[in-house]
């Protein structure tokens, strides 16, 4: 039974996504410390106000009502008290058996031990209650508090941003690493732990560039030097006689196809480290590719028998003449080298491509590749077991080679098994 891949819910992808940015983290645990900070103030200074202060301003408070009172006189006069809530910003209400009068009816009084604190009785009989007045609101300073919270927090955001901006860099400079592009270093933007890190980075970065190139200059040196000598060693053994009875003309002739292999690793050897260099230099012009597939199988005797299947008025393409030649080559060296014993030859197809461009294909009708194998055909020096031994083929540098001269113009190199047989197709644009 195939399970499904349900979707992470919208709260299951932003928990993953904090659990992976540690930006969002250090603004969490930033805002976490302000509350908790705010809260730890405000409740020390509520507890301090709570205890000490108030028993402190109590008998002043009770002081300042007693005097307010006698101010109001007994029976309390009603032209003082609304003077007196005028000029102060408190609210009275005057309880008693010859005046009732409140002078904010839309006010609340305070309630509790603070009525205790607020509140008189007057000789004759009358409760006087003061309470809040025309004391000015605070709800706009409330709103700007909160403003200025969050514009603490879009600081701190924009800091930690701005702070942690080197990580995108090493990331960025990692990736251009991995893709073998050193030219691009990571930029230093300050001096502290992460650039020490960015620096660091650099370094090991421009260690490895060396190192490869140290590897590619003795690659391409060493394959240089050899050519000469196996260029004489050829030309020796092509100058023994070749007359003659026993085993000297068999053992010329085994001598001449070693050299031959030698001499073919070298240049693919060169012409692989070449194209896998991140500047391989194409030599580009107009190339007529069914024209070019006539040539290249006139020049191989042994793919006389292959088939062609070339569409008319198929359009040029700005190619590299001398590597597509390559590619095609060992294409159709591969099919036919492993089409021994097949119920028909090699195919070359050129066809026109979906959306512009040609569409190249090279197929062989024998026995395929393990599906197993199939993605490591075009890794250099494999070289596939079953059908596909050493005695039969050569050390696993063609489709390696395929595939660089594929990727140097900007396409790819998809193999597949065709049932029977194996194909190989690369589209050209």
């Amino acid at each position: 039974m195939r399970r499904k891949h349900c979707r992470p819910s919208r709260p299951e992808r932003w928990r993953r996504r904090w659990g992976h940015s540690l930006r969002l983290r250090l603004i969490t645990v930033f805002l976490l410390l302000a509350l908790a900070m705010g809260a730890v103030f405000m409740s020390g200074m509520q507890r301090a106000f709570s205890s000490g202060w108030r028993d402190a301003a109590r008998p002043l408070v009770s002081d300042y009502m007693d005097r307010l009172v006698a101010d109001l006189g007994s029976p309390p006069d009603l032209g003082r008290a609304q003077a007196l809530a005028a000029r102060l910003p408190i609210s009275i209400r005057i309880e008693g058996p010859q005046v009732n009068w409140q002078s904010h009816p839309d006010r609340q009084f305070f309630g509790g031990r603070a009525s205790e604190w607020l509140s008189r009785t007057t000789a004759d009989g009358h409760k006087v209650v003061f309470g809040p007045g025309t004391i000015p609101s605070h709800g706009m300073f409330g709103w700007i508090t909160l403003s200025l919270l969050l514009c603490l927090l879009v600081g701190a955001y924009a800091y930690v941003r701005r702070l942690l901006r080197p990580l995108d860099d090493i990331r960025a400079g990692a990736e251009r690493f991995g893709r073998g592009v050193f030219d691009t270093p990571i930029p230093l933007r300050r001096r502290d732990e992460l650039g020490d890190l960015a620096a660091r980075v650099n370094t090991m970065a421009h260690d490895i560039k060396a190192m490869l190139d140290a590897k590619r200059g003795l690659l391409l040196a060493l394959s240089h030097e050899l050519r000469s000598p196996l260029t004489r060693a050829r030309l020796n053994a092509e100058l023994l006689p070749v007359q003659g009875e026993g085993s000297a003309p068999r053992e010329r002739e085994a001598l001449l196809r070693d050299l031959g292999e030698m001499r073919d690793l070298i240049s693919d050897l060169l012409e692989s480290e070449r194209l896998a260099s991140p500047h391989a230099a194409l030599q580009r012009e107009t190339v007529d590719l069914a024209a070019l597939a006539h040539e290249v199988a006139a020049d191989m005797p042994q793919a006389a028998a292959v088939e062609l299947d070339l569409a008319p008025d198929l359009p040029a393409l700005a190619l590299d003449r001398m590597r597509v030649r390559l590619l095609l080559r060992n294409l159709l060296d591969n099919a036919l080298r492993y089409s021994a014993g097949a119920a028909q030859p090699p195919r070359l197809s050129l066809q026109a491509g979906d959306g512009g461009g040609v569409m190249l294909e090279v197929r062989d009708f024998g026995p395929g590749v393990d599906p197993a194998q199939l993605a490591h055909l075009t890794e250099p020096f494999f070289r596939t077991d079953g059908a596909r031994q050493r005695a039969t083929g050569g050390v696993g540098l063609g489709m390696y080679l395929c595939r660089l001269v594929a990727q140097a113009h900007g396409t790819t190199l998809e193999v597949r098994n065709a049932a029977p047989g194996l194909a190989v197709q690369v589209l050209w644009r």
